[in-house]
């Protein structure tokens, strides 16, 4: 007999029928129990006549019939239940994984990832993410854009060398990358648009709920634009797409603000406070637009006025999600741009040539997966929605 899940079992009213899954959790009553099964889609409730000596996420098979019951979750369960053991725990988890919401401090959650994960709530963070990149791809490839795979060990710490990873390269040193920006705009020039998702990794030494030392990262570069206008289309339309497929709110307009106009007093960027304080009075998504040249990348687009550059972040319940920006694109004007920032051209001498040999007016962002989904879940921790973080203390499991 074939197996089904647990979200199946209704059609299947009146059938024998065959469940694994693990042991969720277990009820007595004085005449008969109730074992609770999980699988990948649910739970189901299944009736046995007497209590099993069974730990909580034991791997179970249970055949028996399915039966309409208005008190069993989903309005069917199992009776005439033969239970089989696949596997067994040693122990019993660290964790109750049967409760709405994990009741345990986060560091222990974190240090037993490997059973955490497994509580209903929590894992369905992480299917949103599935679904959040899937859409962003899909959205993309709608667009034309060509999905690309950048090398994470680079040759040259040139996007910033206080906050790179030093590794030992057959002798050389090397850099874990810190994000595919030089190689997709070295893309524009083949594919015209492409994107990537992907890990990234920064040697951040904050202990914040908003920084890590790797995380996933979705990034698009699209030429033959006018400004950093038709970038920010782009991103409003994958994030729209990336709210739809969680099921979460979209708002009919995304307001755009300047950053001179909502900026608290001289500051070159934006402080939490203020970020939370701008999506207070325009809204849950809110572009700012326009940031001081001087504080933006090297390869950053100045606007009309140089002192202000063609750059953009979209906020999202209070935090930073993407950041964005219209790019350089003639070869002087980046090595003019590199020295002006007392940076030698010599180091970033492959990705100038790209350069030599024409690239066209072109912008791109990168939007962090873990930030969104952690808005989306309204939690206030990245590491919440980190399958297994990595940041300044933390290296397992």
């Amino acid at each position: 007999m074939e197996r089904i899940l647990t979200t199946q079992l209704a059609a299947h009213a009146g059938e024998q029928v065959v469940l694994r899954g693990w042991l969720h959790r277990q009820r007595r009553l004085s005449r008969v129990a109730f074992v609770v099964l999980r699988d990948r889609a649910g739970t189901a409730q299944i009736v046995v006549d007497e209590g099993l000596d069974l730990l909580p996420e034991t791997v179970i098979e249970v055949r028996g019939q399915a039966v309409p019951s208005e008190q069993a979750p989903g309005g069917v369960e199992v009776h005439e239940a033969q239970l089989r053991v696949l596997a067994q725990p040693t122990a019993p988890p660290p964790v109750e994984l049967h409760r709405p919401e994990p009741r345990e401090s986060l560091p222990v959650r974190l240090d037993h990832a490997q059973v955490s994960l497994r509580h209903p709530a929590v894992r369905e963070r992480f299917k949103q993410a599935a679904r959040a990149v899937a859409a962003f791809r899909r959205t993309l490839e709608e667009l034309e854009f060509t999905e690309i795979q950048s090398p994470k060990i680079v040759g040259a710490a040139t996007e910033g060398g206080a906050n790179v990873f030093r590794v030992d390269y057959f002798g050389r040193d090397a850099f874990l990358a810190q994000s595919p920006q030089l190689y997709k705009q070295m893309m524009v020039g083949v594919f015209e648009r492409v994107f990537e998702t992907g890990p990234v990794f920064r040697a951040e030494p904050h202990e914040t709920g908003r920084h890590l030392a790797e995380y996933y990262s979705l990034d698009a570069e699209l030429g033959f634009i006018e400004d950093h206008r038709d970038v920010m289309r782009v991103v409003e339309r994958c994030v729209r797409a990336m709210l739809t497929a969680v099921g979460a709110p979209v708002p009919e307009q995304i307001p755009v603000v300047r950053f001179a106009d909502v900026r608290t007093g001289s500051e070159p960027d934006l402080a939490p406070a203020d970020e939370r304080r701008i999506c207070a009075e325009f809204g849950e998504l809110v572009f700012v637009e326009g940031f001081p040249t001087a504080k933006r990348a090297f390869y950053t687009h100045p606007g009309p006025d140089p002192e202000w550059s063609n750059s953009f972040d979209l906020l999202y319940r209070g935090l930073e999600i993407v950041s964005g920006s219209q790019r350089l694109h003639r070869y002087d004007d980046y090595v003019a741009a590199l020295r002006a920032r007392g940076l030698d051209p010599g180091p970033f001498a492959d990705y100038l040539d790209a350069f030599r040999w024409g690239i066209p007016p072109h912008g791109g962002f990168a939007l962090g997966l873990e930030r969104f989904i952690a808005q989306v879940a309204g939690v206030s921790n990245v590491r919440e929605v980190t399958l297994f973080p990595r940041d300044r203390t933390r290296l397992r499991p």
